[in-house]
């Protein structure tokens, strides 16, 4: 039997636009991440709400939640939950070892006008918009906003 597409080329045109765009693609995403394009963080709406929040890790393998203003917990992420929560945690937490930044200094949450929710490190400069996680992760650290209120 002989090979019915030995005899076929593949469409030199196609190649080298698929080529050419993959070039564009790292170089833009190089460019990007060097700083050398400006790249729109997206938070020129007003903030809706916000709270500077403290995440303490306890010996059970619990973390509790600490509002900064109120100087109180207001929830305990109990061990094998929560485990978006966690995952980002250990990724800001991993930048502060990093730079040599305790976990003294607060992070902010913030809802957006335009329904947006972001996590920020101050102390780094990072910034995680969580809603780019799905709608179900970025609702575990919504409902921060309003844990404990109420709570004395």
């Amino acid at each position: 039997m002989s090979d019915p597409f030995r005899s076929t080329q593949f469409p030199r045109g196609a190649l080298i636009g698929a080529a050419v765009m993959i070039v564009i693609a790292i170089g833009a995403a190089s460019a990007g991440r060097l700083g050398l394009l400006s790249v729109d963080e997206g938070h020129d709406g007003q903030a809706v709400a916000s709270r500077d929040l403290r995440f303490e890790d306890r010996a059970d393998g619990s973390v509790a939640v600490v509002d900064v203003a109120a100087g109180q917990s207001i929830e305990v992420l109990t061990p094998g939950s929560d485990g978006f929560m966690r995952a980002t945690l250990r990724g800001l937490a991993r930048d502060r070892r990093s730079l040599g930044i305790g976990a003294e200094p607060p992070f902010r949450l913030t809802l957006w006008e335009d329904g947006r929710l972001s996590l920020e490190d101050p102390s780094t400069g990072r910034n995680v918009a969580l809603e780019a996680f799905g709608a179900t992760n970025a609702q575990a650290f919504a409902r921060l906003l309003t844990a404990g209120e109420g709570v004395q």
